[in-house]
């Protein structure tokens, strides 16, 4: 299902037809930074997605400001990352865990009785 804004040629031109990015390297959380300025003749959606990430923004807020789908973002941010224009780093504080791991036993029992005292 398509939403009223969203005209399926045109998100199919954007890709050149792909319907998976280049690189697994994109999730929703994911910082972009650019590493260089737009060049000429560049299409106008990596120009803006080099212009949004002067600073560092995460996947969701790029397609949110380009209005696109995240799936045709991360295509859009796949090609320039193959040609070197932006940097990826994932937000983790602890590199060696897992986003989806519990927190250990003593945090959580913090937390618990933190919240009996509210």
């Amino acid at each position: 299902m398509t939403r009223p804004d969203e005209d399926p040629d045109r998100l199919y031109t954007l890709t050149g037809g792909r319907s998976r990015p280049d690189s697994d390297a994109f999730d929703l959380v994911t910082l972009v930074v650019s590493e260089c300025d737009p060049s000429p003749g560049m299409q106008s959606e990596h120009v803006a997605i080099l212009e949004i990430c002067r600073s560092p923004a995460a996947v969701v807020e790029i397609a949110a400001e380009l209005k696109l789908p995240v799936g045709i973002t991360t295509i859009l941010l796949s090609d320039l990352l193959l040609a070197g224009r932006i940097t990826v780093r994932h937000p983790r504080t602890n590199p060696g865990a897992q986003w989806n791991s519990l927190p250990d036993s003593t945090t959580l029992e913090k937390v618990l009785v933190g919240l009996r005292n509210l």
